[in-house]
């Protein structure tokens, strides 16, 4: 029975992932700086790992890690979260002959996290994006101000989650906001805001070993959270083989290992789908991808231990889900018209990313983690971003 430790513990998109592998059989452990955390609280969950932060006392962690390594004889660890792959990444010697660890090196990691770097490596390779403009130096944004198209979005180059994004509809309103997102965000780049009215589309990818693809998925955001923008809160799976086959060979291009997810959107303008970004590492709709037939953490714990699986393309189309906690409970709250939303807030029929009859108690791990968030501000600003 394959023994895997599931790090990161705090989030949806874990809970999914462990609740998938306890259900093929595996023995899956749960690694978290807390307890008060939902995947720990799973059935599958068959260990709870406590740890240091990765964030704070990244020495204190790996240390940990090591340890836990030895003692759990365990045959692969997933990392969930962006920080806690980069630092194994970085250490991967520490853990050689302990378990298998099927990410990419943390230098391309972050190269293509970087939302400016990714931008002009897709463009040179064919891939649609908005027009993006890189300031070289701080006053290089100010001087450029008055000939750049407007409305522009300044992004920073390494945030996920819509966090740090700011829109501004004039060069005055550029002036004033580039330098207090450049103070937290060093150097963002500066991107075409594309009009409303495109779907907005994302396309899951596991690639091997030899950066060739081994499964891949695709589906439609129908409603996000904040509204005007950001992680899908409901989305619905479908069939886009020129959309899989692009992001593929991006991938591929890259040299890519692993899960990524890319994400775009549709210009009205042309209806050609627009990259506007790579997530090099699981993406939060997980459970989405697993319900409709993509199970991404089996196929990644299958690569590491028999070193390739077999392509996958193929998943049921037409499958919804959606993250009632946080995701959709916050866009209801937000959207002026939340009283004719369709599908409207009260279906339960839609296959909830947390909730499960089967499996309830990660819900109460969501609940009780606001208690160690009320104390801690790290946690509390890793869990309301």
């Amino acid at each position: 029975m394959p023994h895997v430790l599931v790090l990161d513990g705090l989030w949806n998109k874990t809970v999914a992932a462990v609740r998938s592998l306890g259900k093929r059989g595996y023995r899956v452990a749960v690694g978290e700086r807390t307890r008060f955390a939902p995947a720990l609280f799973s059935r599958y969950c068959s260990r709870r790992f406590l740890c240091p932060s990765p964030v704070l006392f990244p020495e204190s962690f790996l240390d940990a890690l090591e340890e836990e390594l030895r003692i759990g004889r365990y045959d692969v660890v997933l990392a969930m979260e962006f920080g806690t792959q980069i630092l194994i990444a970085r250490n991967r010697h520490r853990f050689e002959g302990l378990a298998r660890f099927p990410f990419a090196p943390a230098d391309l990691a972050i190269r293509v996290q970087d939302k400016g770097e990714l931008a002009s490596f897709a463009a040179s390779h064919g891939v649609k994006c908005p027009a993006t403009f890189r300031p070289a130096w701080l006053g290089e944004a100010s001087m450029m101000a008055d000939r750049l198209p407007y409305p522009l979005l300044i992004k920073p180059r390494l945030s996920s989650g819509g966090r740090g994004i700011v829109r501004v509809e004039t060069a005055s309103q550029l002036r004033k906001a580039y330098p207090k997102v450049h103070a937290v965000h060093p150097m963002p780049i500066l991107q075409e805001c594309l009009p409303p009215g495109g779907d907005a589309l994302g396309v899951g990818v596991l690639m091997n070993f030899s950066s060739e693809p081994r499964a891949t998925f695709a589906y439609r955001r129908l409603r996000e959270y904040p509204v005007s923008g950001g992680p899908s809160t409901l989305r619905e799976s479908v069939k886009d083989e020129a959309l899989c086959r692009t992001t593929e060979r991006l991938l591929s291009a890259l040299g890519w290992v692993g899960v990524a997810m890319a994400e775009y959107k549709v210009d009205p303008r042309d209806g050609q789908p627009k990259l506007l970004e790579v997530n090099p590492r699981f993406w939060g709709s997980l459970h989405h991808a697993i319900v409709s037939g993509v199970d991404f953490p089996h196929l990644l714990c299958r690569m590491a231990m028999e070193g390739d699986v077999p392509l996958q393309r193929e998943y049921r189309v037409g499958v919804r889900s959606r993250s009632v906690f946080h995701g959709e409970l916050m866009h209801f709250i937000r959207n002026p018209e939340r009283f004719h939303l369709r599908p409207g807030f009260l279906d339960f029929s839609i296959p909830d990313d947390l909730l499960s009859t089967s499996d309830p108690w990660p819900v109460v791990g969501r609940v009780s983690s606001l208690i160690p968030a009320f104390f801690d501000r790290e946690l509390r600003e890793t869990m309301l971003g």
